[in-house]
């Protein structure tokens, strides 16, 4: 009986087994097929979102090509704008050499009957010359026979005396000649630079030392004055310009020598008054990008300078320097301004005297590139200008038309004497200089640059027309007692090396800041 029973269960086991192995294959099988499904699945969806990227792909592409396609068009269009300039600028020239074929026709014709008219005198004199002829003969023999001569002493006698005679007449027509000559010379050389400053005769613009900022309502200069005047001192701390805010309505002045500093502080209380917001950290901020652009615009005007003028060529670092010109002075007298007066002058007097004109432009544009780089040696601009064209491999007659316009170095080139007087055309135009804006510029440089020459000075800033000067140090270089005693040192050596009218205030800026990062 118990052999039965474990019988039984052994069966029952393996029937148990069994079954449970049927039923794990097709649990199996089912996950198996689920898992397919599932995969199949996902292909699928990964194909809708490859479909998708792909087409958005195409779309941005077709977006890009526009974009691209609309910028060349715009290209194309300024291209063909400037071509249509030119052949208007060459339709014009030709009108002008018409009419000068016109005129040229006109003289020929009139040489032609004048022409014509000495022909017949030459025939009216040769038949005249015939008659003197026969009269010459029987004079010849009445003197023959009263004089007892010979035809032959006669004629030696009378060649003599004739001889005599042409030398003393030749003498006084070659002294009417030679002043003649000196004085037409004297009149074409007037014509010439009066030709060259009536062709291209240009408006002048004398840059001073005040901008006005306009605003839409006085509302506005309380927001820029900030609480306790912090936002106005953050301005003019980091743009060294006296910013003015007075009862004057609807407008801030910003005062300074430096055009520069000017035009930067400008431009960033633009910015930030369309922005609105006025901040300490706001103006740090924007007068640093602000400062970035405007050294963007300089290379700019540079370009823009070289391709109005037709030069070509140029070295980057020369464009560089010509675009500063914006915003430097000589004797009041606009920089830029004032060279691209001579290039036109030198390219024209270049023309009527029969010079090379590219080279005399050239010249003309860059004689006075030695007065642009801040940290010039102590040289005379003409000679370090010469220094700078021949780094930067200009030709040689440019080189020495700028290094001798001043008379520094000898003049070499027939280009030099034309820069020269241009140079002076240019500047010596009424209200073109100013000496007194130039001294009093010259001025407040030198007052910058004498606290600049201490150690730990970061900036310094000339205000108030050179009654302040406003030095700020380095805090981790300078401490609050040294600042004290660089204030009193810079205040003697002004006293000591500098002439000055009225007293200069000189303040020392330490600021310390301490930065941390919140991660």
């Amino acid at each position: 009986m118990e052999l039965i029973t474990t019988i039984s269960i052994i069966i029952s086991l393996l029937i148990g087994i069994v079954i449970g192995r049927y039923l794990l294959q097709m649990l199996f099988k089912k996950q198996e097929q689920e898992a397919k499904e599932k995969a199949e699945n996902i292909i699928k969806e990964a194909e809708k979102q490859a479909e998708h990227v792909k087409k958005q792909r195409q779309l941005e592409a077709k977006e890009k090509f526009l974009q691209l396609k609309a910028e060349h068009e715009k290209e194309v269009s300024q291209r063909n704008n400037t071509i249509s300039q030119k052949e208007n600028s060459i339709r014009q020239k030709e009108q002008s050499l018409n009419q000068k074929l016109e005129n040229l026709n006109r003289e020929k014709q009139e040489l032609d009957k004048k022409s014509t008219k000495l022909d017949q005198l030459i025939e009216v004199n040769e038949k005249k010359s015939e008659e003197v002829e026969q009269l010459k003969n029987q004079h010849i023999s009445q003197l023959e026979t009263i004089a007892g001569l010979t035809a032959e002493e006669a004629k030696e006698q009378l060649v003599t005396s004739l001889r005599e005679e042409a030398r003393s007449q030749a003498m006084i027509q070659i002294k009417d000649i030679v002043d003649e000559a000196k004085l037409t010379a004297s009149k074409e050389a007037k014509k010439v630079v009066i030709q060259t400053i009536q062709r291209t005769a240009t408006e002048s613009a004398i840059e001073n030392t005040v901008s006005i900022f306009n605003i839409e309502n006085d509302e506005i200069k309380g927001r820029i004055i900030g609480r306790e005047g912090r936002n106005i001192r953050a301005l003019e701390a980091a743009t060294g310009i006296e910013i003015i805010v007075d009862d004057t309505p609807e407008a801030i002045i910003l005062s300074g020598f430096d055009p520069v500093r000017r035009e930067i502080a400008r431009l960033s209380l633009h910015r930030l008054v369309t922005d609105g917001r006025i901040h300490p950290a706001r103006i740090e901020e924007v007068v640093a990008k602000t400062r970035t652009q405007i050294e963007d615009e300089i290379v700019e005007i540079g370009e823009r300078t070289a391709i109005d003028l037709g030069i070509h060529g140029l070295h980057p670092e020369l464009i560089r320097m010509v675009g500063r010109m914006r915003y430097r002075s000589s004797y009041g007298q606009n920089l830029l301004q004032h060279s691209r007066e001579v290039a036109n002058f030198a390219a024209t007097m270049a023309a009527e005297l029969g010079l090379n004109v590219k080279h005399a432009k050239r010249a003309g544009l860059l004689h006075d590139i030695g007065k642009v780089p801040d940290d010039n040696p102590e040289l005379p601009h003409a000679i370090l200008g010469m220094q700078l064209a021949e780094k930067y491999k200009e030709h040689p007659d440019v080189c020495n038309a700028i290094g001798a316009h001043h008379d520094e170095i000898e003049m070499t080139s027939m280009i030099s004497p034309v820069v020269q007087a241009c140079d002076a055309i240019s500047g010596a135009r009424p209200g073109a200089r100013r000496e007194v804006v130039e001294s009093y510029i010259k001025r407040l440089k030198e007052l910058e640059e004498l606290a600049l020459s201490y150690p730990g000075v970061e900036k310094t800033f000339a205000i108030q027309a050179g009654r302040e000067l406003r030095v700020v140090v380095e805090s981790e270089k300078v401490t609050d007692a040294q600042a004290e005693i660089l204030a009193a040192d810079i205040s003697n050596r002004i006293q000591t090396e500098m002439t000055y009218p009225g007293q200069i205030k000189v303040t020392v800026i330490r600021e310390t800041r301490s930065v941390s990062y919140a991660k």
